[in-house]
């Protein structure tokens, strides 16, 4: 098994963003940012019911392409409201060593 390249997650933010200001005519992510947060957020549903399905059909490959799907479509989505993986990371790190009960106190939820 070939080792895992930890920064794909960053290069993908980076050329999602740089899609931001290419003809929606020559990019799916510019395309897709061109039809608007509706358009990217009925994707990003699409792909999480996706994800749903391939669970409940038990197949592991299957589950892991739609994951692929689902957090491509999510970092599009970041990138519509200026943000990045890295924001999602340090959000994620702030709240390592927090109990998930703990942490959903603190936001009140």
């Amino acid at each position: 098994m070939t080792a895992v390249d930890k920064d794909i997650l960053q290069r993908l933010g980076e050329t999602i963003a740089a899609r931001k200001a290419a003809d929606a005519g020559s990019s799916y992510v510019a395309g897709l940012l061109a039809k608007g947060e509706d358009a990217i957020l009925r994707k990003v549903l699409e792909e999480a019911a996706e994800t749903l399905l391939a669970s409940k059909e038990g197949d592991k490959l299957h589950v892991v392409r739609e994951t692929a799907d689902l957090w491509f479509h999510t970092l599009v989505l970041l990138a519509w409201h200026g943000a990045g993986p890295e924001d999602v990371l340090a959000e994620l790190q702030r709240r390592e060593g927090t109990s998930g009960i703990a942490e959903k106190a603190s936001r009140g939820k």
